[in-house]
């Protein structure tokens, strides 16, 4: 049994998404979500599942590394799959900000430390390696939902930035260009992956089992960068600042309409698969790239309604915020059940 379990386990390691770090995410976006609601007991929960999920994950892709090392070169040179690597930027940073919350603000510095320079790195790597570097042609038949989390790594760089900017006397400016830099960066990787992504779906075969839950980092990404926007808005005075501050505070609010308006979308899309065309609907890792977007969609309706003074948005996240909570609790249970039932118990009974 022991054999077999061993087995189990690495052929799992193997096979383990780059893109899992998008549990932490999920996790700690409602958990900073929470705290802002004043529900500290579930925050602190949140927070605590979120760090612990963190290192597990961090150890595994380490461990993977080193023990399957094609499979991780596989990854980062499948468009397909090459773009997950930079949940683990946007993962750092959102427990980096959630710890900056607490006060813990040299962990949210370090955080950013190291999730700027792994963002600069898979920056020109992932695209280069995954896309670009391919003989395969053409590349935009690989296009798929999980190229928009490039967008949100660089608006968590963003946010991070924005987080420790006014906390910080020494390199408020450098902060402060960092920040409007990397959310700029961010509108403008959204913009073009939204094409790439749009002549996938006109140009190819589009069938109800290529639609998968990445997608909804389409909204996702819009609602990072609304609250990116929003944090910047909020910064001290900074030259940075001072000349984007009109700009950015206008163009949160047109994205946070047009998030808003591809919710629908992709409940319509979700229903089309798993209802019409009847593909089951059972648990896989890319199910947490849904309740990352439905957190930070709360979670940026609450700072936008604060910063720019709009109380229906930040009703709107509130009640939104208990959606990604309820979501969240039945994802993590189908988790926590599909890990015990494929790793343990069928080696257990073999």
């Amino acid at each position: 049994m022991t054999s077999e379990l061993n087995g189990r386990v690495h052929r799992a390691l193997e096979s383990l998404t780059p893109g899992y770090f998008a549990l932490v995410m999920a996790t700690g976006i409602i958990s900073i979500g929470m705290r802002l609601e004043g529900f500290f007991a579930i925050s602190w929960v949140l927070l605590v599942i979120s760090a612990v999920a963190f290192v597990a994950l961090l150890s595994l892709t380490v461990w993977r590394f080193v023990a399957h090392r094609q499979a991780f070169k596989d990854d980062f040179n499948d468009p397909r799959r090459g773009f997950g690597f930079f949940t683990f930027v946007a993962a750092t940073n959102v427990l980096g900000v959630r710890l900056g919350a607490d006060g813990y603000y040299s962990a949210t510095a370090l955080s950013l430390l190291v999730s700027g320079i792994v963002w600069l790195v898979l920056g020109y790597v992932v695209p280069w390696t995954a896309a670009l570097g391919r003989e395969e042609r053409p590349i935009v038949a690989a296009a798929n939902g999980t190229w928009f989390i490039w967008v949100v790594a660089s608006q968590s760089v963003a946010i991070a930035a924005a987080t420790i900017e006014p906390v910080f006397e020494t390199g408020r400016r450098e902060l402060a260009l960092l920040a409007v830099m990397s959310w700029s960066v961010g509108v403008f990787l959204y913009a073009a992956v939204a094409v790439f992504v749009s002549l996938r779906l006109m140009l190819y075969r589009f069938g109800p089992e290529e639609l998968t839950p990445p997608y909804w980092v389409a909204m996702g990404a819009l609602a990072i960068t609304v609250l990116a926007g929003a944090r910047v808005v909020e910064m001290a005075d900074a030259p940075m600042v001072n000349a984007t501050r009109e700009l950015i505070a206008g163009l949160t609010v047109v994205f946070w309409a047009f998030a808003t308006w591809l919710i629908p979308v992709l409940v319509a899309a979700g229903w089309w698969r798993h209802i019409v065309r009847r593909v089951p609907l059972r648990y896989e890792a890319t199910l947490w790239s849904i309740i990352f977007p439905l957190g930070m969609y709360a979670v940026a309706g609450i700072y936008l309604g604060q910063a720019d003074e709009l109380p229906l948005v930040g009703m709107i996240g509130s009640a939104e915020l208990w959606v990604a909570l309820a979501a969240w609790v039945i994802v993590f249970v189908a988790m926590t059940r599909h890990v015990w039932r494929s790793v343990f118990i069928q080696a257990r009974t073999r």
